[in-house]
């Protein structure tokens, strides 16, 4: 009985460790999905993170939970999952988390999961206890997301520039201001449906590891799916203002045609990849979207430093986030 109330705690520990990664996630990413609607003067700061939060947990209804399955199971071999590993995937997750909104770098609050995840298994069972199917979808993303924002978002800013190029400006901007609302509201369920699955994929992981759920369930507890969209609706909310002026003012400037370009880019890519069952980042995607909106315009009007800062902290996201979990793994299981 008391082995069993111990592992309970260690569990509950764990779960609450997770929530705390989800609710970061939504805080950190909260940039992602109101950046472009803030930026164009849409909304106002306050206004933007409520509307953008709603839709982050409406998005519970959208989406089927295939990135919840490829995280929880798709990753690493079930064999290797236990409390130590889950222990040192979260803690360099949200070690990374925190580096990177302290010093206003919009990276990849799911690399950083994904690093943790695969740098703690490694430390205990070695590179083999990866999925290489799990690890290279997600990797080929970190490509295909921004430059297929990229593209969407470019294609978008050339079709409506030649459909409104007989229009009053004025009137065009009036316009896009309104479908503007539509586009963050598009975007802000991509952000919900693709990020808030990746903390139910571990916290399902967990479970099956320690015996709370059976491995061949075809979904985790309902309890965990509605408190993980919780969790980062409450994260949005509350908004990372320090990469919000990263992503809205730093990379271009936005009028509400762009953001409505950049943001039903950006959805579009996250539909498709949470479809797919891919644990995309919404940074890069929306960041790919906004550049390639940008671009449209002329060359000049992208500050491509401030792209690249951003590109050297994607590269850096997925070995970091592992480097910090594997030591985590090794403390974990020195200490208890």
């Amino acid at each position: 009985m008391e082995t069993v109330q111990a592992a309970l705690w260690v569990v509950v520990v764990l779960v609450a460790m997770a929530i705390v990664f989800d609710f970061m996630n939504g805080f950190h990413d909260a940039a992602n999905s109101i950046a472009t609607v803030v930026s164009t003067g849409v909304l106002k700061p306050g206004q933007a993170v409520v509307f953008a939060a709603f839709f982050n947990v409406v998005a519970i209804f959208i989406f089927h939970l295939s990135v919840a399955a490829t995280v929880g199971k798709g990753i690493v071999l079930p064999g290797v999952v236990d409390t130590h590993v889950v222990f040192g995937a979260l803690v360099g997750a949200i070690t990374w988390n925190f580096i990177t909104w302290y010093y206003g770098i919009p990276s990849s609050s799911s690399h950083a999961l994904i690093g943790g995840i695969a740098g703690a298994a490694i430390a205990k069972a070695g590179v083999a206890s990866l999925l290489l199917a799990g690890i290279m979808k997600t990797v080929i993303f970190i490509f295909v997301s921004p430059l297929l924002g990229f593209l969407l978002g470019s294609l978008m800013m050339v079709i409506v520039s030649w459909t409104f190029r007989g229009f009053r400006p004025l009137k065009v901007d009036k316009w896009f201001r309104r479908l503007q609302l539509v586009s963050a509201g598009a975007y802000s369920l991509g952000h919900g449906g693709n990020d808030a699955q990746k903390t139910i994929g571990i916290i399902w992981m967990l479970l099956i590891a320690t015996g709370y759920t059976q491995a061949s369930a075809a979904s985790p507890p309902i309890w965990v799916i509605v408190i993980c969209y919780s969790a980062i609706g409450m994260g949005t909310m509350l908004g990372g203002w320090r990469i919000v002026k990263t992503m809205g003012q730093k990379i271009t400037k936005l009028k509400p045609v762009g953001g409505f370009c950049a943001e039903t880019g950006g959805a579009i890519t996250l539909f498709l990849a949470t479809a797919l069952g891919v644990p995309v980042s919404t940074t890069h995607t929306i960041t790919g979207a906004i550049v390639g909106v940008g671009a449209t315009r002329r060359a000049s009007a992208v500050r491509w430093g401030v792209a690249g800062n951003i590109i050297w902290a994607w590269v850096l996201t997925i070995p970091a986030s592992a480097l910090v979990a594997a030591v985590a793994y090794w403390v974990s299981r020195a200490l208890f």
